[in-house]
């Protein structure tokens, strides 16, 4: 797999990339005191923009090079006039390379951590521990964190708030709070994972001098986990020339089912044009056609299936060049069957609510389905269909970490996973994931998640590739929510994509 050069800024480095981006600066002419003092300057300009020159500034400094960052902050907070005092968690004599080199520029005195009061300053900055913290945080350091915690104080991080794991954004025990994270040439992964995102506060990315022409190159850092934004799919987005008709567009089918439920499959229907198809049609048993037809009139279409036997013709000879499956679908045996028949299609699928219950029901049958497709599929699982899905399959342990296990997921089943939530993850069968930024609490309300599935199928619909179909409907569905902020209903949120891809378009 290679990484076009454009995607570059939206790159999300690995802890062990991240030291690899290091060594390849130091190898390419500079020197890691240089990279130290660049990424100290850059914490300190933070506190700087925080605190008045007088101020008491308690930086806390850990054995490693996030120490090291915290010396050369307190230095030249020092010398901007700020009163610092220094607080090392261990011995000065036992810090090593340029951490020890950055001690050596520091006159003023090292306190021991024991006894530190961080609520007697006015800032603090937690220098103590980096991304690659592979331990919980105990002892006497867990109570200063706990102390920290405690106050009202304004806290600065150096990379990742201390107990943060940058991979996962999980912290194994206490970890501090901040209220800025100052961190250097490419944000990670535990940045944009919760909890870690939580803790991080205002995220703040420093240049200290790391070229990416350097780092992204043949034999040096190829990525796979990106920010998911715009430019990460725009490319791919559907053109539609100005002869364009409604079926060049796209037809989206959407499997309601019964009488369980009418409102859900409508939604995704509805989601489905909204995001550019040009047809949409609800296909519905005998029973729940009226019903279906009762609510319009609108811009969906509705046929009825007497069996799964139908709806698998109407799969392979209808036009059909999307299907969302599982909002209100039903879980009876007759559900079960059109989920098979859906799996055994040659159409692109979104696999969603019902239809997830049904694949984890039915392993390793249905996931060996998933894995023989040649066509599209996306499953769009929350975290206890997640579960329901995977709970019981080893490599899928909370442990792991959101992003690994979504990751496991699309390559365990061929498929494209969403793995819904606040730090929505978009994962590949070819390694590649999205960690999402976009949306709002106000997204939790019933049948927001039939609108995120009627957006992929759109878009899927429109011959967008399948990754970045999913994460473009991601990040869509996430403004929408954020631009209607609370009180939203579902039904607004396919209202709301007119306006938001008129943004993208211009």
């Amino acid at each position: 797999m290679t990484m076009p050069v454009d995607l570059s800024p939206l790159a999300l480095l690995s802890v062990a990339e991240m030291a690899t981006a290091d060594s390849m600066a130091i190898a390419a002419g500079t020197p890691g005191i240089v990279l130290m003092e660049r990424a100290g300057k850059a914490v300190a300009d933070a506190v700087a923009r925080r605190i008045r020159p007088g101020q008491s500034v308690l930086v806390l400094c850990g054995p490693g090079n996030n120490g090291g960052d915290g010396f050369v902050a307190a230095r030249l907070l020092a010398e901007r006039g700020c009163r610092v005092t220094l607080a090392l968690a261990g011995e000065r004599a036992a810090l090593k390379g340029d951490a020890a080199l950055a001690a050596q520029a520091w006159a003023g005195p090292v306190a021991a951590i024991d006894g530190i009061d961080p609520a007697r300053h006015d800032l603090v900055v937690d220098a103590l521990f980096g991304a690659g913290l592979s331990r919980a945080i105990s002892g006497e350091l867990a109570a200063l964190v706990d102390r920290v915690n405690a106050t009202d104080r304004t806290v600065i991080a150096v990379d990742v708030p201390s107990g943060v794991h940058g991979d996962t954004g999980l912290a194994d025990g206490p970890a501090i709070r901040a209220d800025e994270t100052v961190t250097f040439f490419r944000l990670k992964p535990g940045h944009l994972l919760h909890p870690g995102r939580g803790l991080c506060g205002v995220i703040t990315l420093a240049d200290i001098g790391i070229r990416a022409e350097t780092v992204f190159v043949p034999g040096g850092i190829t990525p796979s986990i990106f920010r998911n934004a715009p430019d990460l799919w725009r490319a791919h987005w559907p053109d539609h020339a100005a002869g364009v008709h409604k079926y060049a567009r796209g037809a989206v089918a959407v499997a309601a089912g019964g009488l369980s439920g009418v409102g859900a499959p409508r939604l995704g229907a509805r989601a489905a044009l909204r995001s550019g198809a040009g047809l949409a049609t609800i296909l519905c048993r005998p029973e729940a056609l009226a019903a279906h037809a009762g609510r319009g009139p609108d811009a969906l279409m509705q046929r009825a299936a007497v069996d799964a036997a139908t709806f698998e013709t109407m799969l392979s000879t209808g036009k059909v060049d999307a299907l969302l499956i599982g909002p209100a679908l039903g879980l009876d045996d007759e559900a079960r069957s059109w989920v098979a028949a859906a799996l055994r299609s040659n159409r692109p699928c979104v696999f969603d609510a019902d239809a997830l219950t049904h694949i984890g029901a039915q392993r390793p049958a249905f996931t060996d389905l998933l894995q023989r497709r040649a066509a599209p599929a996306v499953l769009t699982p929350h975290e206890g269909e997640f579960k329901r899905l995977f709970g019981e399959v080893a490599g899928f342990e909370p442990a792991l970490g959101k992003l690994e296990r979504a990751r496991h997921a699309a390559l365990d089943t061929g498929a494209v996973v969403i793995l819904k939530g606040p730090d929505t993850v978009i994962a590949a069968p070819d390694g590649r994931a999205a960690i999402n930024g976009t949306g709002s609490p106000a997204l939790a309300t019933a049948g927001s998640g039939d609108v995120l599935g009627g957006i992929v199928a759109g878009l899927l619909a429109q011959k967008m590739p399948t990754f970045e179909a999913a994460c473009a409907a991601v990040w869509l569905h996430g403004r929408a929510g954020e631009q209607l902020g609370s009180g939203l209903i579902a039904d607004d949120l396919p209202e709301a994509l007119p306006g938001l891809l008129a943004e993208l378009h211009n």
